[in-house]
């Protein structure tokens, strides 16, 4: 497990600090689980990315510095990726914050699959373990152990649920038979997709990491394009294990090392919560491990040291949108 140099003392006073909401007069408000977005007018949209993490599609509270590490883990990747799939990023104003081409969401996110792995209800190994042998379409062999790898990575289209509900897992067919996305639409988002995921995968395997699985979202410009939007291989929207040791750990039945919020979501299944009733407080310590796992996998993902901006976020915002109190 790759150390990160910022330190519990650095952490453990940030937990008092976490950007958890904002409310900045910035044009018309959405808030999403994790993103804060403001439309302002003019074909552009400021998105904050929040210190709040959500698991089983609940926000479950936040973690220190969380914000800044994910707001620039998808902006590198944004950046690497022009050449892949076009994006919606214009620029990035603050640690928490990026600059948008304002777009029309895709109905439908795209989720790549390369692992047979997961604890929620959506996962293609709870579907699996129960003795189902058709995912989104797809036909899986026979005698998969949990966190095989498949035989070539899957599409595996998700509808996006509105906040508080469970997004649902459907083939390209069940999909277009909703009659919420036309065939052409998908097509192009599915094929960015896999291409973004195979080059994905590749600079991961240089920097000794294994992208397990990860979602894409989509929106339609101005001019009528299709671009990436929201994230980007992020420890939010991915799964990363540790290649060095997946090997091993797999021949054994041992879980993979990893850095993603997987880790809150073991604890949080382990307190008895998979969604469903009242969330249970994260502990301390809990939430500086997490704080810690993002950190590192900022830093492992780019191979630069991660500094967080420790000024009072909310201010700090303020200043880089030029908006008042």
């Amino acid at each position: 497990m790759h150390d990160s140099v910022i330190g519990e003392e650095v952490l453990g006073s940030a937990l008092g600090m976490t950007l958890e909401k904002t409310t900045f007069e910035l044009g018309r408000r959405y808030e999403g689980k994790v993103r804060d977005n403001y439309t302002v007018g003019d074909g552009r949209r400021y998105i904050v990315v929040t210190d709040r993490i959500s698991a089983f599609d609940r926000v479950i509270g936040t973690l220190p510095f969380k914000g800044q590490v994910l707001n620039r883990i998808a902006a590198w990747w944004f950046e690497r990726t022009r050449a892949v799939a076009p994006n919606h990023l214009l620029s990035v104003p603050d640690a928490n914050v990026i600059e948008v081409m304002e777009c029309e969401p895709l109905p439908v996110e795209m989720v790549v699959r390369a692992y047979v792995t997961g604890v929620t209800s959506t996962s293609i190994w709870t579907h699996y373990a129960r003795g189902e042998r058709v995912f989104c379409g797809h036909r899986l062999p026979e005698g998969l152990r949990e966190n095989e790898r498949l035989p070539s990575p899957i599409l595996t289209p998700s509808t996006k649920a509105e906040k508080g509900d469970h997004d649902v897992s459907a083939s390209r067919e069940e999909i277009l038979a909703m009659g919420r996305m036309g065939a052409e639409d998908f097509d192009t988002a599915a094929r960015m997709a896999m291409d973004l995921f195979r080059f994905g995968q590749e600079l991961c395997a240089r920097r000794g990491l294994i992208l397990v699985d990860t979602k894409y979202e989509f929106g339609r410009t101005a001019d009528g394009r299709i671009v990436v939007i929201d994230e980007i291989h992020t420890p939010d929207s991915s799964r990363f294990w540790f290649a060095g040791t997946y090997g091993e750990r797999f021949a054994k039945g041992e879980r993979p090392e990893s850095f993603d919020k997987e880790y809150v979501r073991r604890w949080l299944a382990q307190a008895g919560f998979k969604g469903e009733g009242p969330v249970p407080e994260i502990p301390r310590e809990v939430r500086i491990e997490a704080a810690k796992r993002y950190i590192a996998a900022y830093e492992v993902i780019t191979g630069e040291g991660f500094e967080p901006d420790t000024r009072e976020p909310q201010a700090r915002i303020r200043r880089a949108l030029g908006v008042g109190s």
